[in-house]
């Protein structure tokens, strides 16, 4: 009775709906869901070549690997239904595999294609509905040969293919592919959330690696879906210690979860035991080994310990007439996660309701006349009392461990500011969406982690830095005063970091006035800039960044069509990157020159209509509409 009523227990604490992506992480209900995982198998096969699971094992493995604080169990083939119904009965979720990744070096072959297909369809129907499947993966490391003899594009869009077979098949489930760093060149937009498997052995090499991977999974969660190291070669206590660094360093640097290479030394390789590697948290017999207790201990205080100590901070959000959404903010910094913090709003003369909506809140209200943007975030820096000041715009609203992770990149790293993304809120609509797509509030950044500019809805410094160079310039009442401060905080030798795991949700403009109105406030910023800056800009009054922009509304010219994929000698690099063109000419062609150059032939076109001479600005101007509308078409 007793065991009945714990696993009673344990099903009540799991909720039933399916995880959701919701920006950088992933969500049961209102909760953010950690990925707490470790792999399972794979294990003997039958005598049809189907992985056995022996029911009292798994049992017995289950009610451990729960009991050690997991939450998620990887397989790398579909697990019979009885498998995930003895899995939410321990508390536990399961990534499931459909190892596609063999027959995919035949699907050049007729019909090969559909009868992948037709075999996937039949895997994902086991399992399609079970509340245990935490989500599919379509396909585990596909081997580089594979995808240098299919080409990536095949291979792209076959899985693509098979990403909607699994929706079809169970539609409120998640879908992914494992990755690795040899085909990290994959482009897979389609995917739910973006898994790899990395196995790197120190902790600057993760963290690099990591902050690498989240820029090319842009707004998606990501996942790493292998850690470890293999107790044979290094011993067990080194084992212990590199678990126990790789899955905090995981969690801090803002990935949604981590699974552990893997549960047990008993591990088969094409039905043979394999014998040459001991990844496991435990022996083949199941005894524990010390990292087991490392994990468990790494994973217990993840993502954040309650050990850490942590600097206060000053939350300032300015507001002109911000009633529409200020409303969301505020609620949302209600829900902060931080233990030392104070908010302070600072009301620019508002003519609206923002002053009494404001009020209703225990945060710090401070009304003055109207001067401007760069004036109220000066007066919510003189009267901030933390170590750092960190601004977010009033049609915004952060993640509830936005500060953290501003907090934990100022102590890991020699920095000034440092800011984080700001996404579209999925809940506004299609015009909002559009105007997502459009060139916005982006970051630059000259690496992974350090950014060269940040934007003002999002972003942190500390105080005495701000202090040091006079703080906010005036100048700039709408817009423009967060590029001037970063590039003063650069001047002055400070250094601005980047993390992708600080998050803030910003409303778009919704309407075509609304984001005309926000377009006519950046170029007037921009002139103000052009004339404090004169070497940032160009002889055409074009911005010259050092880095490169991130995010959506980033569009792609032609030179992104000679991209090209460093393979290594035979294709044996381990790490092999797509890399773009800099500095094309083919840019001019997004530039609005190149537009008012196709006006101009049409006027000439038009005045010559009736001339024979009128073919030359006829040909010009249909190649500069095909050129454009075919870059349109690419975007």
């Amino acid at each position: 009775m007793g065991q009945v009523t714990e696993q009673s227990s344990k099903e009540l604490t799991l909720a039933a709906e399916r995880p959701r992506v919701r920006g950088k992480f992933l969500f049961l209900g209102d909760e953010k869901f950690w990925v707490k995982g470790v792999t399972y198998g794979t294990f003997a096969q039958d005598e049809n070549g189907i992985e056995r699971f022996v029911p009292q094992i798994v049992e017995r493995d289950f009610a451990s690997i729960a009991e050690n604080g997991f939450n998620v169990v990887r397989t790398y083939t579909v697990p019979p239904r009885w498998v995930l119904d003895t899995a939410w009965r321990n508390g536990l979720r399961v990534m499931v595999g459909i190892p596609v990744e063999v027959p995919m070096a035949l699907i050049d072959e007729p019909g090969k294609p559909g009868e992948i297909e037709d075999w996937a369809r039949k895997q994902l129907r086991t399992c399609a509905g079970h509340p245990a499947v935490f989500c599919y993966t379509i396909g585990n490391e596909i081997a580089p040969s594979i995808v240098r003899w299919q080409g990536h594009g095949r291979i792209e869009k076959f899985l693509e293919r098979l990403y909607r077979v699994a929706k079809q098949e169970d539609p409120e489930v998640l879908v992914t592919y494992v990755n690795f760093p040899t085909t990290e060149y994959l482009q897979l937009p389609f995917l739910d959330f973006v898994c790899f498997n990395v196995y790197l052995e120190t902790p600057t090499a993760l963290e690099a690696y990591i902050a690498r991977l989240h820029n090319l999974s842009d707004d998606r969660p990501l996942l790493l879906a292998e850690i470890g190291l293999d107790s044979l070669r290094n011993g067990e206590e080194k084992q212990a210690d590199t678990l126990d660094w790789q899955t905090r360093t995981v969690f801090r640097s803002g990935c949604c979860g981590a699974i552990v290479y893997g549960w047990t030394d008993e591990w088969y390789r094409w039905g043979d035991l394999v014998q040459d590697w001991s990844f496991g948290l435990t022996t083949r017999d199941r005894t524990p080994k010390p990292a087991l207790q490392a994990v468990r201990n790494a994973l217990a205080e993840s993502p954040f310990s309650t050990q850490e100590a942590w600097p206060r901070i000053s939350v300032i959000v300015c507001s002109f007439n911000g009633s529409p959404t200020i409303r969301d903010n505020l609620n949302g910094l209600l829900k902060l996660d931080y233990p030392s913090l104070e908010v302070i709003v600072v009301n620019d003369g508002s003519t609206d309701s923002t002053p009494r909506i404001a009020s209703e809140y225990p945060f710090k209200l401070i009304n003055t006349e109207n001067r401007g943007l760069s004036n109220a975030r000066n007066t919510g820096i003189d009267a901030a009392t933390g170590e750092i000041v960190a601004f977010i715009d009033d049609d915004a609203y952060p993640d509830p461990h936005w500060l953290r992770f501003l907090a934990l990149a100022f102590k890991e790293g020699k920095y000034a500011g440092v800011g984080g993304p700001n996404l579209p809120i999925p809940e506004d609509g299609w015009k909002s969406e559009a105007v997502a797509n459009a060139p916005g509030p982006n970051p630059v950044l000259l690496t992974d982690k350090i950014a060269e500019h940040i934007p003002g809805c999002n972003m942190a410094f500390k105080r005495d830095a701000l202090k040091e160079i006079g703080g906010f310039d005036p100048l700039f009442r709408t817009a423009g005063d967060d590029v001037d401060l970063c590039w003063r905080i650069r001047q002055s030798g400070g250094t601005i970091g980047y993390s992708s795991a600080a998050v803030v949700w910003h409303h778009r403009r919704n309407s075509f006035r609304k984001y005309w109105k926000q377009q006519e406030g950046y170029g007037k910023a921009e002139s103000i800039l052009e004339k404090k800056w004169p070497e940032k800009y160009n002889e055409l009054g074009q911005l010259k960044w050092l880095g490169r922009i991130y995010g959506k509304g980033v569009l792609q010219d032609f030179s992104s069509v000679g991209e090209r994929v460093y393979f290594g000698v035979w294709g044996t690099a381990p790490f092999q990157s797509l890399y773009q063109s800099s500095n094309s000419l083919w840019s001019l062609t997004l530039a609005p020159e190149w537009y008012l150059g196709i006006g101009f032939l049409a006027t000439i076109f038009l005045l010559t209509y009736s001339w024979s001479v009128s073919i030359i600005p006829g040909a010009l101007l249909l190649v500069g509409l095909a050129t454009s509308i075919s870059q349109a078409l690419m975007n």
